[in-house]
């Protein structure tokens, strides 16, 4: 069973350099493509210009149709760090484009392991102020608030930074996978996770997600820092947005009745091994009896008090309608 982890609070004030015995941390970034042209530059210069760490840049593309893979070939001409891993596969989704990644690029030299989006805009100290945290600290994964920006101009910071809950992680990430930074003790440990895994793995639509909870069930301390560390862009094409507003409120309780989110948490739980733990023995396991000792449970089931609420709502919903679930009851 997961200890009962608590989240510990960071002042919002970036750090300027970080100084691992006169050295920078040596950081993989892995950033996953798919008819980026639109944005795919802008992004491409935030993180080259990283300060405190030296980068490699590490890019799979998803088969695209908007001339990303010419873009990119272009950035390679001239930019020794940015490392493209050969093109012509299709994936279908993010996820699966992460877990080539991840399967694909050789971490063992590195100190950091970061994922990223094509469509971002990182801020200059992002991930030296995530290695020294996660130093001061002695967390293993890292991961902060954002600011959503639109289109419009309007921005808005958005806050994951609320307490670790005891089961938090198998019902939710800890922010988008963009603002994650992971220790090299984590990011090998999960590589050997993804190498061995079998089909189950490419069920599993968030590789935040996993990345969290194999994280948290594995016992590595994870900070979530409080400080926004980039810019999410919000736009029509996004895979995963920021949940606001009526249409995110619909499109979630579609999803819950369908048992969508539910077998997300099962195919997580049973991928990093924990089928046998009482929350997903009896919880997510258990029918409609499971579903309502979950909402009994639903504050040490998610962070932010409100989504605590939508966790109980959105358990007795199920209870009642007993939404289909892979080898459910």
């Amino acid at each position: 069973m997961s200890p009962d982890f608590h989240q510990i609070r960071l002042n919002a004030e970036p750090a300027q350099q970080y100084d691992g015995h006169g050295q920078k941390p040596n950081v993989a970034v892995c950033l996953a493509a798919y008819n980026g042209v639109a944005f795919i530059a802008e992004q491409l210069g935030s993180i080259m210009a990283q300060t405190g760490v030296d980068l490699h840049l590490f890019v799979s593309v998803d088969c695209s149709s908007d001339g990303t893979e010419d873009k990119l070939l272009n950035w390679a001409a001239t930019e020794s760090r940015l490392i493209l891993l050969p093109f012509g596969q299709r994936f279908g989704g993010a996820s699966r484009n992460f877990y080539r990644l991840l399967r694909d690029v050789d971490l063992g030299e590195f100190d950091y392991l970061c994922f990223a989006d094509q469509d971002d805009l990182w801020h200059p100290e992002k991930l030296s102020r995530a290695c020294q945290l996660m130093k001061e600290t002695t967390a293993a994964g890292y991961s902060s608030n954002f600011t959503a920006f639109w289109p419009s101009g309007k921005e808005r910071v958005v806050n994951k930074a609320w307490s670790q809950r005891k089961w938090d992680f198998l019902f939710e990430s800890a922010g988008p996978g963009c603002t994650y930074v992971l220790h090299s003790s984590l990011a090998l440990a999960l590589q050997k996770l993804v190498r061995e895994a079998d089909s189950s793995l490419l069920r599993i639509d968030y590789h935040d997600w996993l990345a969290y909870a194999f994280a948290r069930s594995r016992n590595y301390p994870w900070v979530i820092d409080n400080w926004s560390s980039m810019k999410y862009r919000q736009h029509a094409y996004n895979q995963i947005g920021v949940n606001s507003g009526w249409r995110a409120f619909l499109l979630r309780a579609k999803k819950i009745l369908s048992g969508y989110g539910f077998e997300q948490s099962r195919l997580i739980a049973e991928v990093i091994g924990i089928s046998a733990a009482p929350i997903v023995r009896r919880g997510l396991q258990g029918g409609r009896l499971g579903f309502l000792w979950l909402a009994l449970a639903s504050r040490q089931c998610r962070r932010r008090p409100l989504d605590q609420l939508w966790f109980f709502v959105s358990c007795i919903l199920s209870a009642l309608f007993k939404p289909k679930l892979r080898d459910g009851v």
